[in-house]
């Protein structure tokens, strides 16, 4: 037996959501057919039922242009001002550039380092003390954001907020103070993997 539809919730505090009347998140993965059910391996290592593949919307210019307009509106919204908008690469390159097109900045991106962490590519600069918003597409547990983040910082930047499409963290994770904006939060079930349960795990398994 498959699991029922995602529980979508929207709650207040240190995150700021945009109008959910705006645009429906899973109903444009869906429509871009980049939403899944069956048996996922996450790149955390934790097992899910359930996963939304950003790559699959973002080559559509027609959903980036909306995403990317929501983003910086509810950046806007949420009184975050800054001069810079990065992502990880490599998920994070299109996003951060169309967020920063509709939000009136420069973009860049911070790749992998190869020790684990991330750097900001040589052809980027940060001024001491520039303000930047990391995005992301879906936030898990937050890592490679927050990698990204400490590249850009590294690099002389001060990071400001944080901004994703969907924030799908269960227990609300540790983002460090930063705030946080995200487009919707859908809370998608996950299993580490000495407790996936035997309906999902008599699923064939597809690693992420």
């Amino acid at each position: 037996m498959m699991p029922g539809p995602a529980r979508q919730e929207w709650d207040t505090g240190t995150m700021t959501h945009a109008d959910p009347t705006s645009l429906d998140i899973l109903d444009l993965y869906r429509q871009a057919g980049a939403y899944h059910e069956g048996h996922f391996l996450l790149a955390s290592g934790r097992h899910s039922p359930k996963f939304l593949q950003s790559t699959t919307v973002l080559q559509y210019p027609q959903y980036t242009e909306q995403i990317g307009r929501a983003l910086a509106g509810a950046l806007r919204g949420a009184g975050i001002d800054a001069q810079l908008v990065i992502g990880p690469a490599m998920g994070g390159v299109v996003l951060a550039y169309e967020t920063a097109r509709h939000y009136g900045t420069r973009a860049i991106f911070a790749e992998k380092d190869g020790q684990g962490g991330m750097k900001i590519r040589e052809a980027f600069t940060l001024q001491p003390g520039e303000t930047f918003v990391a995005v992301e597409d879906v936030l898990t547990t937050g890592g490679s954001v927050l990698k990204a983040v400490r590249a850009a910082e590294a690099a002389g930047g001060r990071c400001v907020g944080i901004a994703c499409i969907v924030d799908r963290r269960a227990d609300g994770g540790d983002l460090q103070g930063y705030p946080l904006v995200a487009l919707t939060r859908l809370v998608f079930d996950t299993y580490p993997p000495d407790a996936v349960p035997a309906w999902l795990a008599a699923l064939p398994l597809q690693e992420i």
